[in-house]
């Protein structure tokens, strides 16, 4: 398994934004970590630089102790699988099989190998009955599945998500999350980006709150959504779930269940009727 270290990492664009600011952070082998913060403040940035997309202005990355910026693009491939936010950015082949089958295969695994994972990655987020189709065919939220498929099919031991829930429902979403859950069991890490804020509770056993290039939050769901976090969330461009809102004015906590709500809220209506 991988462990990845951010050392001061900065990062400032050709046109002179900065969107990385001396960015700080651990993410530890088998970790489960959700990135959010307004548009801009420099989750996709900092992403890009867990695979060698990008490459520190100042600071580095570290994987597994090493300098990233020694590592070729086959061997940071090996290690860390990125889905993009926009899944035609990455969709190159004419068949969903070849799709999912190329990242594996550059990797190398066997074509009998590669046929394997893509049908168990494929059966993961649902499109298992699409092998043979072209992924234009699918659709823009069925091709954001085939692109975690793909990624699912080079086992990496690192897995980066951007944005994965966008376009689903919520039986989608929770299909993802429950890929996420299965992979931070098998003890690869995850790293998510999202605006999804309920999905990041439910799903992250950690949360980085990222505001103009900073990490201004680190903890769990529990501490980054509690009520004393709303301003600093808020400041930041976010507002805090309605289950940690619903939490709070029950004194359940910033994470509770739907069962915990409902529960509290007969207990109320029983009391009331004493």
């Amino acid at each position: 398994m991988t462990e990845l270290r951010l050392e001061g990492v900065t990062y400032e664009y050709p046109a002179g934004v900065r969107a990385l600011d001396g960015v700080d952070l651990v993410i530890p082998a088998g970790g489960s970590l959700a990135l959010i913060g307004a548009n801009g403040s420099g989750k996709t940035t900092l992403a890009r630089h867990l695979d060698g997309l990008l490459r520190p202005t100042h600071g580095r990355v570290l994987i597994d102790g090493e300098d990233a910026a020694t590592f070729s693009v086959a061997r940071l491939a090996a290690k860390v699988g990125i889905c993009f936010q926009q899944p035609d950015r990455q969709i190159f082949q004419r068949v969903v099989r070849g799709e999912v089958e190329f990242g594996a295969r550059r990797l190398g695994a066997s074509e009998e190998e590669a046929f394997a994972r893509a049908k168990e990655a494929l059966e993961a987020v649902g499109l298992a009955d699409d092998l043979g189709r072209h992924p234009d065919d699918l659709g823009e939220t069925r091709r954001k599945l085939l692109t975690i498929a793909s990624v699912l099919a080079m086992r990496t031991s690192v897995v980066v998500l951007d944005e994965p829930t966008t376009g689903l429902d919520a039986h989608g979403a929770g299909r993802i999350g429950g890929i996420i859950r299965a992979l931070h069991e098998e003890g690869r890490s995850v790293v998510g980006i999202s605006h999804d804020i309920r999905f990041v509770a439910e799903t992250f056993d950690r949360v980085v709150l990222l505001d103009r290039g900073r990490v201004v939050l680190d903890g769990t769901p529990a501490e980054v959504f509690a009520e004393r976090a709303w301003p600093r969330l808020r400041a930041s461009g976010l507002e805090p779930p309605h289950a940690a809102i619903t939490g709070a004015r029950l004194g359940l906590g910033s994470t509770p269940t739907e069962a915990d709500v409902v529960a509290a809220l007969l207990d109320r209506e029983a009391s009331a009727v004493r």
